[in-house]
């Protein structure tokens, strides 16, 4: 009940913050009244089926939680097992990516975490087990649900130092609620070691789904369809800042226009990490006199001029951007605010990728790829300039730093079937197998 008031204190004090990031064009923030009440809308649980709840806090795990879905169906129908997988968010772009993946009715916003929120929710969706994407621990959620009866998984578990270090300050209260939870299963051992140490029972390591969770086929139809949309010919050089926030649009577009004159077939493309900043960017390149394309409006015209830069004010599509670049560049990376974006995905279709020097988001992933010396680390602008000047003037290095990051990502998959197996194992009453306890 405390931890109720304590809740409706902090909503209380947010209203203006919410209402002000309705009215001001900026994203706003998801479902407030169906969070707040947990008046959730989601399918029917099929007959003789057992549901899956997979959460993601936003479009990154969302993603990674689809192919992870497509796995599970894949696994029980092998063992004649029938789920239904359904799938929360706690963002608008999360909630976005979910209801085009799993469709509208099996897509819903997370409830906020008051008690009658959750209870409500945990009555509409009826799940049979619950399965939250790297890191995403709620009191009332974990408790009221682990309450029912429902096992609690963690996937790709992600526990960074800073995190380790913050939640050992409450290790009491950490201490309950991973006592709620049947498994970690975590990306790394440093991960792991992370969960034991604040009081997780069962932890095992699988390795990073995040290498399973990219693609990597150039040759893809929707990445073909992206490069006929944006006009892109066989011999542009496609220069892509992908996942970015400021001031790194600045940088990438100051790389770009540094190389331009020497290099007619480079193109650049910007895809921002939050879409509501595309007329701020838009503002950036025209402060550069730089000519630029919307993504949204290729559709309905033709293909941008060379010298124009595409601005992608859509969402989703990332995924399948980074197949058309040549050269990477994976933002949120540079200031240190943000612990970096996922360099797997270009990494995956061989692109020459460089990030920034702040990354501690992928870690582990980062040091995979630096000790292949599959992609290059740039500490600010001028180094970002010069990468991408590099990648110009030696196409065979480029070309080799590509392959590198390529065949790295393929190695290390695995980890979404060892996964996908560790929870249905888990199910309850699963055929021909005990869960384990």
């Amino acid at each position: 009940m405390l931890l109720n008031v304590v809740y409706l204190l902090a909503a209380i004090l947010a209203l203006p913050w919410v209402a002000w990031r309705r009215l001001s064009g900026a994203r706003p923030v998801a479902a407030p009244w169906t969070r707040l009440t947990g008046g959730v809308t989601v399918a029917a649980k099929p007959t003789g089926a057992t549901r899956i709840w997979l959460h993601g806090v936003s479009v990154g795990e969302v993603q990674l939680l689809a192919v992870l879905a497509a796995e599970l169906r894949r696994q029980a129908e092998a063992d004649g097992r029938a789920i239904d997988c359904v799938i929360s968010s706690s963002t608008t772009t999360g909630l976005e990516v979910a209801a085009a993946r799993f469709g509208t009715d099996h897509a819903f916003p997370c409830p906020l975490d008051f008690t009658w929120a959750v209870d409500r929710m945990l009555d509409r969706v009826g799940p049979d087990l619950l399965v939250l994407g790297e890191l995403e621990l709620w009191p009332n959620l974990l408790r009221l649900t682990h309450r029912r009866a429902i096992p609690i998984l963690v996937a790709n578990g992600r526990m960074s130092e800073p995190s380790a270090a913050g939640y050992a300050r409450i290790r009491p209260v950490v201490r309950r609620m991973l006592a709620a939870v049947s498994l970690v299963i975590a990306r790394s051992q440093a991960d792991a070691d992370r969960f034991t140490g604040l009081g997780a029972a069962a932890v095992t390591v699988t390795g990073s789904m995040k290498f399973d969770g990219v693609r990597g086929d150039r040759r893809a139809a929707e990445v073909e369809r992206l490069r006929g949309l944006a006009g892109f010919a066989a011999d542009d050089v496609v220069f892509l800042a992908g996942s970015t926030q400021e001031p790194e649009e600045r940088l990438a577009a100051l790389a770009y226009l540094a190389a331009r004159d020497r290099h007619s077939g480079l193109r650049l493309v910007i895809v921002p990490r939050h879409v509501e900043r595309s007329a701020e960017i838009a503002a950036i390149l025209d402060g550069l006199a730089l000519r630029w394309c919307f993504r949204s409006r290729l559709a309905d015209a033709a293909p941008p001029p060379r010298d124009h830069a595409l601005i992608v004010d859509t969402t989703g599509e990332l995924g399948w951007w980074w197949g058309t670049a040549t050269i990477a560049f994976v933002g949120g990376s540079l200031d240190g605010q943000r612990g970096g974006q996922n360099m797997l995905e270009p990494s995956a279709y061989g692109s020459a990728v460089a990030f920034g020097p702040h990354t501690r988001n992928f870690r582990d992933e980062v040091r995979r790829l630096l000790d292949a010396k599959a992609a290059v680390v740039v500490a600010d602008g001028p180094e970002l300039t010069a990468f991408v000047a590099w990648c110009l003037d030696d196409p065979d290095g480029a070309a080799s730093l590509g392959r590198k990051a390529a065949d790295l990502v393929a190695s290390q998959r695995g980890a979404v079937a060892a996964t996908a197996r560790l929870i249905l194992d888990r199910l309850p009453a699963f055929p021909g197998r005990r869960p384990h306890t």
